[in-house]
């Protein structure tokens, strides 16, 4: 049985899966026992290999890395949790914090910072950027008051309210996170009552200006 400390890999692309593991396993002598490419596959291993790490993408195949997360710290809290996305991590950051992964890198970033913040976590620490750092300091020192409102979202609202802001239609909503219209529409309806929208037209333009804001500063 092997010493080094094992992880897993969680995402939906399996030529990245696979360049994430040969770059861990190779600069730091990890140990890959199993990838996934759904939250199902996910659990099977996490089951079978008990991984001390797993590294997990936020959107896996019509369902949200963010259930996984939350399912990991319940059953596996010995499992230590880095998420791995292309997300921004300011629309993403505090959430996945909050469910229990202990760092977030953007896919964008160099393999160096995934390096460290692999080296980070395993250490026990956390592993995210100065600036959502300090933003996680500020609402521990000045207690939360959040001024943005779409912090009112659950997570799987804030997929849909993003996409709507990314200008994709129900149908194409639907099929991207693998649920159906009606549902779509259900949340459309949760999210208009939680931001105080009197209809589907100022929920569109309100997505389409609060994502334009919110992805240009996190770019």
């Amino acid at each position: 049985m092997s010493i080094r400390p094992t992880f897993i890999v969680v995402d939906d692309h399996p030529l990245y899966r696979q360049g994430v593991t040969t770059l861990i396993s190779e600069e730091l002598h990890l140990e890959c026992v199993g990838e996934a490419g759904g939250v199902p596959e996910a659990i099977g291993l996490l089951a079978a290999k008990r991984p001390r790490l797993a590294i997990v993408d936020i959107s896996l195949q019509g369902q949200s890395g963010l259930e996984l997360i939350h399912f990991i710290k319940n059953e596996y809290p010995e499992t230590l949790v880095l998420v791995v996305s292309m997300h921004e991590e300011n629309l993403y950051g505090e959430r996945v914090l909050k469910a229990g992964a202990r760092g977030f890198v953007m896919k964008h970033q160099s393999p160096a910072i995934l390096l460290k913040a692999v080296t980070d976590v395993l250490a026990g620490r956390l592993a995210v950027s100065e600036e959502l750092r300090e933003r996680l300091l500020a609402g521990v020192v000045g207690g939360r008051n959040d001024p943005d409102p779409v912090n009112r979202l659950s997570d799987r609202e804030l997929e849909v309210f993003t996409l709507i802001g990314k200008g994709y239609g129900a149908t194409e909503i639907a099929e991207k996170l693998g649920i159906s219209v009606k549902t779509v529409n259900a949340y459309r309806e949760h999210i208009k009552d939680k931001l105080y929208l009197p209809s589907a037209a100022d929920l569109r333009k309100f997505a389409v200006e609060w994502a334009s804001r919110t992805l240009d500063c996190g770019a």
